[in-house]
């Protein structure tokens, strides 16, 4: 599973993802082709923050047997945690960010890489 800090300062307005903002040369998150993952987003900030992925849906953990909602966006509470298993079957570079513009374009923002691309060699 991957785990990804969403963190920042709500005085000083600094947003970030494992407390790297994207401007800042933070590395893409790389999956590999058809690659099943677990993602938890940890929020150890004191706002909401609803997280979305370009170019994939993914399965809400909810803890049940059954009833996974399939979303592109979930909402993390303040100080609180959010899971959700993604098939990364969509080659290519993919914004990831909170949905919060204000936020991404503070810095809560990374590409996830998913590869190979079609006719990559393996």
């Amino acid at each position: 599973s991957t785990d990804i800090h969403l963190t920042g300062n709500m005085e000083r307005f600094m947003w970030s993802l494992d407390g790297r903002k994207m401007n800042e040369g933070a590395e893409p998150i790389r999956f590999e082709r058809n690659e099943r993952v677990r993602v938890n987003l940890i929020n150890n900030s004191m706002m909401n923050h609803p997280i979305h992925i370009h170019g994939h849906f993914f399965e809400l953990v909810t803890g049940r047997d059954h009833g996974h909602p399939i979303k592109h966006t979930v909402n993390v509470m303040p100080g609180g945690k959010a899971s959700f298993d993604l098939t990364a079957d969509a080659p290519g570079d993919w914004a990831f960010h909170c949905h919060l513009l204000y936020h991404m374009h503070a810095g809560m923002m990374r590409v996830v890489k998913v590869r190979p691309l079609e006719g990559d060699e393996a």
